[in-house]
């Protein structure tokens, strides 16, 4: 399912990677940024990566807050990012959730990571080579996306999940040690 052009990208998990995870964000002032994301998103960026974050939103689905809410928020994240010399290509959510979700959101959808729709959606928009594109997530879900998808390589940071994920990825302490990484592949 590799969509075959000349781009890459670097795919980023939200929160827990992006930012740190404070269950179902939707304020600015409970923003806090991941130690290495912004030196991670420059160095990316300077090797030719589009930056791109692929984020589950099932705070939406739930009802905790809205589809604009969430819009306030990543023009906001967005713009401080921006501040600090990081330009993100793209923002994709899934605000649905086929158990937990309320009225039109209680549903399955291609893009609800684990599922590859947001990253194919990139693939497509951009004109990227997935296999030549490298994922970034905290979760399971964000590794079987990566991989459904045909990615590259896909990096766990440890820390969320409780046990070993299945599917093919490494597991790393820090942003650095990803950043690392595409400085030696180039």
């Amino acid at each position: 399912m590799t969509v075959h052009a000349n781009g890459r990208a670097l795919f980023l998990d939200r929160d827990g990677v992006v930012n740190h995870e404070v269950g179902y964000l939707h304020r600015s002032e409970e923003v806090r940024w991941v130690d290495g994301i912004v030196p991670l998103c420059r160095t990316a960026a300077s090797l030719g990566y589009k930056l791109i974050v692929v984020t589950n939103q099932s705070g939406i689905a739930r009802g905790y807050y809205t589809m604009n809410q969430f819009r306030d928020l990543t023009d906001w994240m967005l713009a401080e990012l921006a501040g600090q010399g990081v330009l993100l290509d793209a923002v994709y959510c899934c605000p649905y959730h086929p158990e937990h979700g309320i009225g039109e959101y209680k549903r399955e959808h291609e893009d609800r990571k684990p599922g590859p729709g947001m990253l194919l959606r990139g693939a497509r928009e951009f004109g990227l080579d997935l296999s030549a594109s490298v994922m970034v997530g905290d979760r399971c879900s964000d590794i079987g996306a990566a991989n459904a998808a045909g990615l590259r390589q896909a990096f766990l940071v440890q820390g969320t999940e409780a046990g070993a994920c299945p599917g093919e990825h490494r597991v790393v302490a820090s942003l650095a040690e990803v950043e690392s990484w595409l400085r030696e592949q180039g």
